[in-house]
């Protein structure tokens, strides 16, 4: 049979507006997708220049502290070596100011290459007089379910520490800026590799915060399954899987970093500050079982649907296969008494016909009284 163009234009248009709707209820995006599974540490990614660089020095020991707002990178170089310690915060990275700043300080340039690198994964490294951690910050946006990264570089000498964040917006340092302004605190107290300590601390507990708010999206998806499980479920479990995969990729290779910490013997350590990274270790290593629970859990709940799904099918299945057997003693008495012969039974009988509805009847009723006695009915 031939379609009509106007047919035709119509059942295009169905398809299409059925295909969007489909899209926008799963909220795909093939581009996180990609992001999140792929990337290819030989190829060079550029990393532009930040429009704007913010600069904070916090110049300190137990009795003084002072907070410096720097214009220019070079003004940080009289910082290095004044007695003091000092914490020199930058907030948007730029290829000249890394260039700079590690010339003076003695970053290698290789380390300099990580600092401007992109995607990279956490480890440490240790340099001359100088140790290097490289982690990210993470934050769980509500409005897109999303767990965002942010490239954190630490460089730790001997009474400095310099970092190198990438958002000059958001970091999770403010309750360490505010024991830097107590005074007598364990922080203004001790010596450059603590601060170091505390940054990679507090980093990491704000991973538990992260995977809390994960975990309470598992929880309400995993509810909506067992309640009314629908193509919607299967998009949120599959949303979350992809951000629990960006989590995993930032959480496992943090213990093995602290753990490089921990092994290193370089003078910059001191060994009263072990003790706490070794606590720092406790924490990822809880963090890194945690993730691979909600893994678990991504797997439960993804078998939960699909069983959800077949016992759907199976219900829907068994509906159909009664209404079949229920129908099929009319088909047979209709068959016979349809056949092309001479003689049959009851044919020219006045009560004939009224017989074999009555049959029709009568025994599908004593089927589904049999069906009702032996409980198939309550299986459903």
């Amino acid at each position: 049979m031939q379609l009509t163009d106007n047919a035709k234009e119509v059942m295009s248009n169905m398809y299409n507006q059925t295909t969007g709707y489909l899209s926008r209820m799963i909220k795909f995006d093939n581009n996180r997708e990609r992001r999140v599974r792929m990337y290819n540490p030989i190829c060079s990614t550029v990393r532009q220049d930040a429009e704007k660089v913010k600069i904070c020095v916090y110049d300190y020991n137990k009795d003084y502290v002072k907070q410096h707002e720097l214009k220019d990178v070079r003004e940080a170089f009289t910082f290095k070596e004044n007695g003091n310690i000092s914490w020199i915060n930058i907030d948007g990275i730029r290829k000249a100011d890394i260039e700079a700043i590690g010339e003076h300080f003695g970053i290698h340039p290789l380390i300099q290459e990580d600092i401007l690198s992109i995607g990279q994964r956490p480890k440490m490294d240790e340099g001359d007089d100088i140790m290097y951690c490289l982690l990210n910050m993470l934050y769980f946006n509500e409005d897109t379910i999303t767990v965002e990264q942010e490239q954190i570089s630490i460089v730790l000498g001997k009474n400095f520490v310099i970092t190198f964040q990438e958002d000059a917006d958001r970091d999770v340092f403010n309750g360490i800026r505010e024991k830097l302004n107590i005074p007598k605190s364990k922080l203004r107290s001790a010596s450059a590799d603590y601060l170091a300590y505390s940054m990679i601390d507090t980093i990491v507990d704000f991973y538990f915060v992260v995977m809390d708010k994960l975990s309470d999206k598992l929880e309400a998806v995993e509810e909506e399954i067992i309640r009314a499980a629908s193509t919607r479920s299967l998009a949120q479990i599959n949303s979350l899987r992809r951000e629990l995969i960006v989590l995993r990729r930032n959480v496992l290779p943090v213990r093995d970093m602290v753990s490089g910490i921990i092994r290193s013997d370089s003078p910059l350590l001191d060994e009263r500050v072990m003790r706490y990274f070794k606590d720092v270790s406790d924490h990822i290593t809880q963090a890194a079982d945690m993730v691979e629970n909600y893994r678990d859990m991504i797997m439960s709940m993804q078998d939960l649907y699909l069983n959800k799904a077949n016992i759907r099918l199976n219900e829907v299945m068994k509906v159909m296969a009664i209404v079949t057997c229920l129908m099929a003693p009319a088909t047979v008495i209709g068959g016979i008494f349809g056949m092309n012969f001479d003689r049959i039974p009851y044919i020219h009988n006045r009560y004939g016909f009224f017989i074999a509805v009555a049959l029709m009847l009568l025994v599908p009723v004593y089927m589904i009284y049999l069906f009702k006695k032996r409980g198939w009915f309550k299986r459903m």
